[in-house]
């Protein structure tokens, strides 16, 4: 159930090339799911962008291009539930985004890339709704048609046991939230 959020400057992209670029992430995120390339799996899969002027956003304390390298400046955020991915897979997931935006930019030249930031948001389980109800990570697999008998919803599992046993030993309440409540045996 990622969401991402690409932020750019004025005239980085045009229509053609964020339609582009929209398609690639959809890509990125089915990939990054697992291959749920499921209706479910591709309904959760949203890009949004926003184009900021050049006057909006600033590098190097100031709004040119002087510390800009190609293709432009790009924020790209990947939100994604707290818990979904190990390091390892988060460094593939923002190399998958970078490479998106290089492809769908053309760029080329020295320091190519070097303005393309990626963050990955994770949100603690609980925090996510839909239809105004919390999902948790396992009402997401279930929805986008992931297994959750996988090495990767097993290392989700053993991650929250982790989290409630180191909140439990220092005296936070089982209801304080961000903790996987309908864990999977």
């Amino acid at each position: 159930m990622p969401i991402i959020n690409v932020s750019y400057g004025a005239g980085d992209l045009n229509e053609t090339s964020k339609a582009s670029l929209a398609k690639k992430l959809t890509d990125v995120m089915i990939r990054m799911e697992g291959g749920a390339n499921t209706k479910g799996g591709r309904a959760f899969a949203w890009v949004l962008f926003n184009e900021l002027a050049q006057g909006d956003w600033w590098a190097g304390g100031e709004s040119g291009n002087g510390y800009i390298s190609p293709p432009g400046r790009f924020l790209i955020r990947v939100s994604v539930p707290e818990g979904y991915m190990n390091a390892q897979h988060k460094s593939e997931v923002q190399a998958w985004v970078t490479e998106a935006c290089l492809a769908v930019t053309e760029a080329s030249g020295e320091d190519v890339g070097h303005s393309i930031q990626v963050i990955i948001d994770e949100i603690p389980e609980g925090h996510w709704a839909a239809a105004g109800h919390a999902i948790s990570l396992v009402n997401i697999a279930d929805s986008v048609g992931l297994s959750k008998t996988g090495p990767r919803f097993a290392w989700s599992k053993t991650y929250f046991a982790a989290k409630a046993r180191a909140r439990a030993a220092a005296g936070y309440p089982a209801d304080a939230g961000g903790l996987w409540v309908d864990p999977v045996s």
